[in-house]
């Protein structure tokens, strides 16, 4: 019975899924679970929770900051993935070229990701100074502006250099996997359409962006998820100054669930991202289902 189960390709699949399925259950569903319920609850650092139902969930509803931190992730992920895609295809594109030390440009692109984020973080913390900038100091010395930027001091710079910051680490990620995507499209589709006429922009409408879409579906995604949920850089860079004008739901809920020692309130704040998570992961999960895309089609 057991050699015969062992020869069942499902059966046999199942058994080498379940070490992978135990660290996932581990490692990620029971710690969302325990941040669910958390939600419902007033639990504090030190003490158990009683549960409240969604006193947590009307209260952040109200709270001023609670709803700028909702405004301000949604404008920083907007914005920066806007940007990240604009460049990351214009970067893929020139890359797919048939440029000089091709390899050595490809890694070049890739430092801005493999760098650590709380690395890349200082290193745009000092670039921002208020006393120390590199960039005030060269517009000064320009003649462009006559005394040093407070970056990090102004509510719309802050927000502004942030992103700056994010696209700058994100557009590698995006330009090499569409580069990736690319070099999968045929030359032979170009050279036809060259030889009927079409110009370098029909080739791109009518070939490029059709065949990459997919593609382009599935790393936005990543990147939403990414920016969406971005801790690391927002809270070397500003801890959420200033006047929390770049918190977003993540620096925020960590604040107020470790920090401030409300975890209840700072789950509840955690667990409302979920369902805007779930709508760039269902958006891409939809767009996929579109295989008309791969043959240019309106399906």
């Amino acid at each position: 019975m057991l050699s015969r189960w062992l020869n069942n390709r499902n059966v046999l699949g199942l058994i080498f899924m379940l070490p992978a399925a135990a660290l996932l259950l581990t490692f990620l569903t029971y710690p969302l679970g325990l941040g669910v319920w958390l939600g419902f609850t007033d639990a504090k650092i030190g003490r158990a929770g009683h549960w409240i139902g969604l006193e947590n969930y009307q209260f952040l509803a109200t709270d001023p900051v609670a709803l700028l931190s909702l405004f301000n992730t949604v404008f920083y992920t907007v914005v920066a993935s806007v940007f990240k895609f604009a460049l990351g295809l214009w970067l893929a594109i020139l890359l797919n070229e048939k440029l000089p030390f091709k390899a050595v440009l490809r890694a070049v692109v890739l430092l801005p990701w493999i760098v650590p984020t709380a690395l890349s973080a200082l290193a745009f913390w000092w670039m921002y100074d208020a006393q120390f900038s590199v960039i005030s100091w060269v517009l000064v010395r320009f003649g462009l502006i006559h005394r040093y930027i407070d970056f990090l001091g102004d509510p719309w710079l802050a927000r502004g250099s942030t992103i700056v910051a994010n696209i700058w680490r994100g557009v590698p990620f995006v330009a090499i996997s569409l580069l990736a995507g690319l070099q999968t499209i045929s030359p032979s589709l170009y050279e036809a359409a060259a030889i009927d006429g079409a110009t370098a922009l029909q080739r791109f409408r009518y070939i490029t962006l059709p065949l990459l879409t997919p593609i382009i579906a599935v790393v936005m995604t990543f990147s939403v998820l990414f920016t969406f949920t971005d801790f690391q850089l927002i809270y070397v860079l500003t801890r959420g100054g200033p006047l929390n004008a770049t918190h977003l739901m993540a620096t925020l809920a960590y604040q107020r669930a470790i920090p401030g020692g409300s975890l209840g309130e700072g789950a509840a704040l955690s667990t409302a991202m979920v369902p805007f998570l779930l709508a760039a992961i269902l958006f891409s999960y939809f767009g996929l289902q579109r295989r008309g895309w791969q043959q240019g089609g309106d399906k």
